[in-house]
């Protein structure tokens, strides 16, 4: 195998090698995100629960206040009522109580269920304040496992660029531009093996010319279906017993 080739089949090596981090990568924060998803949902939660029951609050407030205001109101009633000297007057006045003490059993009635409301909402959240510190807890341990995974991609892919430079400050830049352009619509499979006289990137027979040609390893071949740069894999031969 020629020097150029040689080259080329270990930069495309350690390329394939620094690609395959980004899958990793992206299921480390993907991780994350589900974690960080899962507690903004919890939060999201707590905050239309504390909403409902300040809104219950409030208008148990208003009730309150009605109350006040009918009961002041049957008071006065109570007033005129010794006052009224015919019958009509006493129906109105009747009439009025009556409709003044419907209000007020309906603002009583309003105020126990939404003090019932208030307490399964107090409930409710009380469970997803438990539910979002557990869920705190394992974003924070989601994080540092991350952390830690990203850490160690970085340090590999640090030693992996390093290698990279060395060999590509000694190629021949015609050489490498041509792996390049390849890469850029092949990948990681600018450069492959030919197995069983077949391309390993297109896996379309070659012609026995072509075969020959990689064989000899004198010059780079190209795939004549796809045009990826071949090589031919070296056999280790195995150790003698």
């Amino acid at each position: 195998m020629n020097k150029h080739l040689k080259e080329l089949v270990s930069l495309s090596k350690i390329d394939k090698e620094l690609d395959s981090f980004a899958p990793q990568i992206e299921a480390a924060r993907k991780k994350v995100a589900r974690e960080e998803k899962r507690v903004e949902g919890v939060q999201s939660q707590i905050e239309t629960l504390n909403t409902q029951i300040e809104e219950s609050k409030d208008k148990i407030k208003t009730y309150e206040e009605q109350i006040s205001a009918l009961s002041q109101q049957l008071q006065e009633i109570q007033k005129k009522g010794s006052e009224i000297s015919t019958e009509k007057e006493m129906k109105a006045l009747s009439i009025e109580e009556e409709i003044a003490r419907q209000k007020l059993a309906f603002a009583n009635e309003e105020i126990e269920r939404l003090g019932k409301t208030i307490e399964t909402k107090e409930a409710l959240l009380k469970e997803a304040e438990e539910e979002l510190a557990e869920l705190k807890t394992a974003l924070e341990k989601a994080q540092e496992e991350a952390g830690q995974e990203l850490e160690a991609i970085e340090k590999e892919k640090e030693s992996l660029y390093k290698a990279r430079e060395e060999i590509v400050h000694q190629m021949d830049q015609k050489v490498l531009s041509f792996y390049e352009k390849i890469r850029k619509w092949a990948g990681n499979s600018a450069v492959v093996p030919v197995r069983k006289q077949a391309c390993y990137g297109c896996y379309l027979k070659i012609s026995d010319k072509t075969y020959s040609d990689v064989i000899r390893s004198e010059e780079i071949v190209t795939c004549p279906h796809c045009g990826r740069i071949l090589y031919l894999e070296e056999v280790e031969e195995p150790a003698e017993a």
